[in-house]
């Protein structure tokens, strides 16, 4: 598996276990809309956050935390790609 591949698992069961327990895994992939959805709230926001910066040894700055940088499963591997 691919660097982005792993980032991407890890975040991917991290955003199943926290936020979407129970639901189908195979209904979040790589686009599915976090932040615009209601998935993640600015509280999952945080926890998100905190877990990437723990999990990835990445900091990540406040107005990084948004939208543009964690919507998606694939935004959220682009920023700690560029973090690393």
């Amino acid at each position: 598996m691919s660097d982005e591949g792993q980032i991407q698992a890890i975040v991917k069961d991290f955003v199943l276990s926290e936020f979407l327990e129970g639901e189908d895994p195979s209904e979040l992939t790589e686009t599915t809309e976090l932040v615009t959805t209601g998935i993640l709230d600015s509280l999952a926001t945080l926890k998100l956050v905190t877990y990437i910066e723990e999990q990835f040894d990445v900091e990540i700055e406040a107005d990084e935390a948004d939208e543009t940088h964690l919507n998606t499963l694939s935004d959220i591997v682009r920023l700690i790609q560029s973090k690393r």
